[in-house]
C-alpha cells in the first residue's frame, strides 16, 4: 500500500500533516512533551506573545459550561525577549513547524512583537486580532472589517514570516472580515477564536468570572466554526485553519471538507493530553479505510 499524503502547504510552509495546536492550550508544548510525541506535530502554535509580560485577568477566570469552557485568561504571558530566549530554543528540539501567536493592546504592540521577531528562527505568525484595542475603547480589533484592514496592513509590513490571521467569530458577517484581512495582506486564516459568553452563579448571585464575560470554547461551539470556516473558505483564496470544539478525528475532517487546509485543536488539549495524536492517528485511518491517497481529495468537498 502507498504511504498516504497528509502533508499540507500554508502559505509557502509546508507541515507534515494538517494537525497543530491552538494558541492558549498548549503553552509552548513543554507541558505536554510528556504525553505526545511533539516531532508528530504538523505545527505548535504558541501561546499569545506580547511585546513585554502580561500578567493576565484577575481570577475567578476559567468556568466550566455545558459542553465546553469560559476564559477570560487574558492572554497572560512572559513577553516576546523571554519567548525568543527560552522557547525557541527548546522547540527547535523538534521536528514540527512553530507558529508564533502575537498579541497586542495597539498596532504598535503588535508591531513592536513582529519586528523583534524578524530573523527569530519561527515559520510563521498568527496575529490575533481578538485583542482589545485599548486606543478605540477595548472593542476588539477583529470586529470591524476597517481596522482588521488597516492593522493586518500595518503588521505585514514588518513580518518577515507568512502571516495567519485569527479572526473573532464576534461579528454579523465573517465573511467580510475574512476578506478584509485578505486584502490586508494576510497569507492565511485561522478560525474561530472563542465566542463572547457569560455564566452566572446564582447562589452567590454574580457572574463567575471576575470580569464576567470570557470568551467560551470547547465541542459546543464546533458547528458554529465549521459553519464560519465554510463560509470563509467559498469567499477568499488563501488557506485556512479550522478550530473550534475539535476534540477528535472525526471533526477535524468535517472542518477539512468544510474547506480548511489545517485544523487546530485546543480546548480538548485539557482533558485529553492525547488528543492531538489520536487526531494524527485518526485522520490516517480513515484515508486508509476509504482509500484515500491525499488528503487534498476530501478537502472542501462540500459544495
Amino acid at each position: 500500500m502507498s504511504k498516504k499524503n497528509t502533508k499540507i502547504k500554508i502559505a509557502s510552509v509546508e507541515l507534515k500533516n494538517p494537525v497543530m495546536t491552538a494558541s492558549g492550550t498548549f503553552g509552548s508544548g513543554r507541558e505536554y512533551s510528556d504525553f505526545v510525541d511533539l516531532n508528530r506535530l504538523g505545527a505548535i502554535v504558541v501561546k499569545g506573545v506580547a511585546d513585554k509580560p502580561w500578567k493576565g485577568n484577575p481570577s475567578p477566570r476559567i468556568a466550566e459550561v455545558y459542553g465546553g469552557m469560559i476564559n477570560s485568561v487574558g492572554l497572560q504571558n512572559p513577553g516576546v525577549e523571554h519567548f525568543i530566549k527560552e522557547d525557541i530554543p527548546f522547540l527547535r528540539q523538534f521536528d514540527t513547524k512553530i507558529i508564533v501567536n502575537v498579541c497586542g493592546h495597539s498596532v504598535e504592540e503588535y508591531i513592536n512583537v513582529v519586528k523583534r521577531l524578524r530573523g527569530e528562527d519561527i515559520d510563521l505568525i498568527e496575529l490575533n486580532i481578538s485583542c482589545p484595542n485599548v486606543s478605540e475603547g477595548g472593542m476588539a480589533f477583529g470586529t470591524d472589517k476597517n481596522m482588521v484592514n488597516m492593522v493586518v496592513g500595518e503588521v505585514k509590513k514588518y513580518a518577515d514570516k507568512p502571516l495567519i490571521v485569527k479572526l473573532s467569530p464576534n461579528v454579523t458577517d465573517i465573511t467580510e472580515i475574512a476578506k478584509a484581512a485578505v486584502d490586508g495582506g494576510a497569507d492565511a486564516l485561522s478560525l474561530i477564536n472563542t465566542l463572547s459568553a457569560m455564566k452566572i452563579d446564582i447562589y452567590r448571585r454574580k457572574p463567575v468570572l471576575e470580569r464576567k464575560i470570557g470568551g467560551m470554547s470547547g465541542p459546543a461551539i464546533k458547528p458554529i466554526a465549521v459553519r464560519m470556516v465554510y463560509q470563509v473558505c467559498k469567499c477568499v483564496d488563501v488557506p485556512v485553519i479550522g478550530m473550534g470544539g475539535i476534540s477528535n478525528s472525526e471533526d477535524a475532517i468535517e472542518f477539512i471538507m468544510a474547506g480548511a487546509t489545517g485544523v487546530s485543536i485546543g480546548t480538548a488539549n485539557f482533558n485529553n493530553p492525547y488528543v492531538t495524536m489520536e487526531v494524527i492517528d485518526g485522520i490516517e485511518e480513515y484515508m486508509d479505510k476509504y482509500d484515500i491517497q491525499d488528503l487534498s481529495s476530501i478537502r472542501g468537498i462540500i459544495d
